[in-house]
This record gives structure tokens, C-alpha cells and sequence, in this order.
């Protein structure tokens, strides 16, 4: 099915207020967002507008029991200047697992890919030209019903709207191993981007920000032993040159596109990889041991940022210093040079927005 975007453009950019060299994450916001709605089965009124605010019904159903997922993506530059994304696919393949999960209904592709290419080509001299800088883009959804009651909603909406971003992370990351709070259990929700995932870390996640540290490194909800994620990643260590990072399959993590195409990338590069269950006591082991050589946490947002200490049951444990981490480097570096489109995308991961069909549209 083809979907009719119809477009208001901003009368006034406010592209001249941006700093591009001092660009904080999540701060600005491009000048237009695209909206459709959904009732009676389908995907209604698509339209790319000015960004801003909407009204809505304070019985909002998203707001009273969280039905609300979303998505991160990034759009660059290629060399020749054209507007590339990263894996949108997989982005799009992971928004209606969650939807599944969540009891709201499926994006179609052409819907998904025509809103973002529409959007992004309108929007292009937003994306940034200094180097770790990039187009955030941001899918979501959420249950419009305006309706009290413990329900699946039939009424939705889904946006997009985008935003320069710098770094994430400028630094190695200090994360807080956590023995007493728990993110997900197995049948949960652990494996969808929905909204209360993260809402149910910001106590947690506050308090231990005020004792220094970055995010906190979750342990599995059952035995509060095994390596899950971060807030903001997937996890991964190296010990003794052997690459790992918590496996999918008890659904309690996120299935990370910067996580899956390190995972491709490590072993094209002929490095030994596993997906399994890992221990805290592991790798405090492999620490005593001298054998522990890297722990790094990947993400849209994050791209792979080292992490430069962790903390568990009252001991802090140093990381080397970056310099030494030759794996993680080498494997950011390729990540990053196909990513901007300076290396050869011979996994087929680049999309590039068709900018003279839709920026005059």
C-alpha cells in the first residue's frame, strides 16, 4: 500500500540558533516531525508539519498505562555529501517486535521508509558535519485512547522528529554493578523498547549517578549473577581475546543493532565470539586473574564506549586505559568508517535518502 505524506513546511527555520560545534544529545530539535494516526485498522492522515507541540486528552491511555514504545536511529553524511542511515530496517524489524509485545499495531515498511527518507531529506542541513556528531532520529508510538481502563487501545499515533546530536558518552563510561533492583525477568518485557522499561530504572539509575558512576550494569532478574545490559547498551567483555556478550534468548535484553553488527563485524575480522551467559564472578575473576582486557557497551546512541571502571558489592575495578584496548578500537573503527560511509558497506547496512525525489516535495 502506498501512503500519501502530505507536507506543511516551517515558514522559519530555526536552523541559524544551532551551535553545531556544541551539540549536548537530545537538546535540539529539527524543524519538522512526521505524525500519522491510526483507527479502524489502518494508518490515517500521514503528514510531515512544523515541529511543536500536540494537544492531548488527559485520560490518555499511554499515559495512564504505558502503552508506548520507540526507536533510535542516526543519519550521517557520506563523503559525496548525500544523506545515509544506518540499518533502518533493523530498527523497523525491532519497533514491531515491540509492538507485538505491546499490544499496538504494526509499521508497514513502506509507511516506516517513505516517512523517514520524506523527513530526513526535508531536514538534511540539520545533520551535522563534525566528526561523532550525527542526525538522531526518533521513531515512537503511543496509545491516543482517552479512556480509563485497563485495556488494549485501538486508537495510536506515531512520529518521528530528529535532532543534531554530538557524543554520547566523551569519555569511558563508570558503571554500577547492581545486586538489590532488577530491570527485566524472563517473559517480561525486557526484550521490547517500551517506555516503562526505562522509567522503571530512573530511581536506581539516579542514585547511583550521585555516587559518581555513569549507568548501571544490570544483572539477570532470577539469580542476580548474570551480566544483562546497560541503561543505555549492550554489554560486551573480552577475556583472555575471547569476545562476550549476554545472549538473546532468555528475551530479557535489548537485540541491539550497534550490538548485532559488532557482533557480524568481530567475526569477520576472525575473532572469537560468544553469546552466552557470563558471570559477575567471572569477570572479577578473569580481573584477579589479569586476564580481563576490555568491557565496552554498544548502542545507537552510544555507538561502542569503553568502560573505564565498574563497581560491585562495594569494590571499584579499573579497566586498561583505551590505548590498549586494540580489539574494541579496531572493531569501532570499522563500525564508524561504514557507518560514514568511508568504508565499503559490503553487508548492505547503508540506506541512502533519495534527497531529489523528497526535499522540494
Amino acid at each position: 500500500m502506498g501512503y500519501k505524506i502530505a507536507v506543511e513546511k516551517t515558514k522559519l527555520s530555526r536552523l541559524g540558533e544551532i551551535d553545531f560545534n556544541d551539540l549536548p544529545f537530545g537538546k535540539h530539535f529539527s524543524d519538522h516531525m512526521f505524525i500519522a494516526d491510526y483507527s479502524d485498522g489502518e494508518w490515517k492522515d500521514c503528514r510531515i508539519v512544523p515541529f511543536g507541540e500536540f494537544s492531548i486528552h488527559p485520560a490518555l491511555s499511554a499515559l495512564h498505562y504505558g502503552q508506548s514504545i520507540f526507536e533510535g536511529m542516526k543519519a550521517e553524511k557520506d563523503p559525496e555529501g548525500n544523506p545515509i542511515i544506518f540499518r533502518p530496517l533493523k530498527n523497523l524489524n525491532r519497533l514491531n517486535i515491540s509492538t507485538d509485545r505491546m499490544a499496538m499495531p504494526e509499521i508497514p515498511e513502506d509507511l516506516f521508509m517513505s516517512a523517514i527518507d520524506k523527513l530526513v531529506s526535508i531536514d538534511k542541513n540539520w545533520i551535522p558535519d563534525a566528526p561523532h556528531s550525527s542526525l538522531y532520529i526518533r521513531p515512537f508510538m503511543f496509545a491516543t485512547e482517552g479512556f480509563v481502563g485497563i485495556k488494549p487501545a485501538e486508537h495510536f499515533r506515531f512520529v518521528i522528529f530528529t535532532c543534531p546530536v554530538g557524543a554520547y558518552y566523551s569519555k569511558p563510561v563508570k558503571v554500577f554493578i547492581h545486586d538489590k533492583y532488577v530491570r527485566a525477568f524472563p517473559g517480561g518485557v525486557g526484550y521490547a523498547k517500551c517506555a516503562g522499561n526505562y522509567g522503571a530504572v530512573m530511581m536506581p539509575t539516579r542514585e547511583v549517578q550521585k555516587m559518581g558512576y555513569d549507568q548501571i550494569l544490570w544483572l539477570d532478574g532470577i539469580h542476580h549473577r548474570y551480566l544483562q545490559e546497560i541503561g543505555t547498551m549492550n554489554i560486551f567483555v573480552i577475556i583472555d581475546g575471547v569476545i562476550i556478550t549476554p545472549a538473546l534468548d532468555q528475551g530479557t535484553i535489548l537485540d541491539g543493532v550497534t550490538r548485532d553488527s559488532i557482533v557480524r563485524l568481530a567475526e569477520s575480522e576472525g575473532y572469537v565470539l560468544q553469546e552466552r551467559d557470563i558471570s559477575i564472578e567471572e569477570v572479577i575473576n578473569a580481573y584477579h586473574e589479569g586476564k580481563l582486557q576490555d568491557m565496552f557497551g554498544t548502542g545507537t546512541a552510544a555507538v561502542l564506549s569503553h568502560i573505564g571502571e565498574f563497581h560491585y558489592k562495594g569494590e571499584n575495578y579499573e579497566l586498561p586505559p583505551v590505548e590498549l584496548r586494540e580489539i574494541s578500537k579496531k572493531l569501532k573503527h570499522r563500525l564508524t568508517s561504514i557507518k560514514s560511509g568511508k568504508a565499503e558497506d559490503v553487508y548492505g547496512w547503508l540506506h541512502t535518502v533519495a534527497v531529489a525525489v523528497y526535499a522540494n516535495s
